[in-house]
């Protein structure tokens, strides 16, 4: 399985991956042409010739035993430097009068515009029959080291949005809670709009004043904060990196948004860089390790049983040729996971 830089030619297979993911994967959309502008911002992107702010890093998982696209991931450089980016802050209001003796604390949800300049993870999706063995840790993380190798290319933090709480018709208790009552649009539409980069009716129509929780319908408070049950996989994978909710959420399913610093995510953290050295064979009871190359346009990642010994790192042939590196080449490597290496075997 390797992860590459996406290229002119996965249109089709991206676009078979959106109809896959269905609903609920906003930056992956159905749709032919805006899949080709955003494989086409990606490209440049991978090339350069963007301005940080319209940067977006789009990565495809490839079997390359049968040559299909089976995943897709991406980051945003910097969202919100073009057009506003809005989440909800979870706050608190506190009233009290201390002649009536009376003291209550209230939840309210603030717009927000917090995250502007952040890197964004985004677009996670992998077909279900890929799932298991450690592909989606490899969709996931993979990221995480080409930021690690091109830190230049972003700011100080690292945000991830969640799915939130929606059924399999779409219909998201807290859009019909909140969102309906100001917007004349179907939940699956309003998030389509924002996904494709239309938000300024965002700005237009969203209430400008504190929402205060407690006014909610239950269905509604109850989902602010939390995750689909699909999301629950790629959740884990970003919190064993260190990421954590701090109270923000998607304006439109309150789906929570994961954060950190760059610079303290774990594999950014202890990522080595090492010269690579031939070995004839690798050792399946290593711990199995990402290990990509530092290019940016040719990105490319891999897992291996293989591990840095006497200042170099171990592959075959094999695993050099797909890295597109040679031997004393430097790559960058990180455990697949904070505590036994993720799975037994890399494969």
């Amino acid at each position: 399985m390797l992860i590459r830089a996406v290229n002119a030619g996965d249109l089709d297979a991206l676009l078979g991956l959106a109809d896959s993911a269905g609903f609920g994967i906003t930056t992956l959309p159905r749709d032919r042409e805006q899949l080709r502008e955003r494989i086409e911002r990606a490209t440049s992107s991978f090339a350069g010739r963007l301005a940080r702010a319209d940067q977006c890093f789009i990565f495809v998982l490839e079997d390359e035993d049968s040559g299909r696209v089976c995943g897709v991931s991406a980051i945003e450089a910097a969202v919100g430097l073009r057009s506003p980016w809005y989440n909800y802050r979870l706050g608190t209001i506190v009233h009290a009068s201390a002649e009536l003796d009376v003291y209550s604390r209230h939840e309210t949800l603030f717009l927000s515009n917090d995250h502007t300049g952040s890197a964004e993870l985004c677009t996670l999706y992998l077909l279900p029959e890929y799932r298991g063995r450690g592909n989606g840790a490899l969709l996931s993380k993979s990221r995480l080291l080409f930021m690690a190798a091109h830190r230049e290319l972003f700011g100080g933090q690292v945000v991830a949005e969640i799915r939130g709480v929606a059924d399999a018709a779409g219909v998201a208790p807290f859009w019909e809670g909140l969102g309906r009552h100001f917007f004349t649009m179907e939940f699956a539409e309003a998030d389509y709009l924002t996904g494709v980069g239309q938000k300024s009716f965002v700005a237009e129509l969203m209430p400008k004043h504190p929402v205060y929780v407690d006014f909610l319908p239950a269905t509604a408070r109850e989902a602010i904060g939390v995750g689909h049950p699909d999301a629950q996989r790629a959740i884990g994978l970003l919190q064993e990196e260190g990421m954590r909710y701090a109270g923000y959420v998607d304006i439109f399913d309150a789906g929570p948004t994961l954060q950190a610093e760059l610079a303290s995510v774990r594999a950014v953290r202890e990522s080595r860089l090492a010269p690579v050295k031939y070995a004839a064979a690798i050792a399946e009871g290593n711990a199995v390790s990402l290990v990509s190359n530092t290019e940016c346009s040719d990105f490319r990642c891999i897992m291996t049983n293989g591990a840095e010994e006497s200042a170099v790192f171990a592959v075959t042939e094999n695993q050099a040729r797909r890295l597109l590196v040679a031997e004393g080449v430097p790559v960058l490597h990180v455990p697949l996971s904070p505590l036994s290496g993720g799975v037994e075997s890399a494969g």
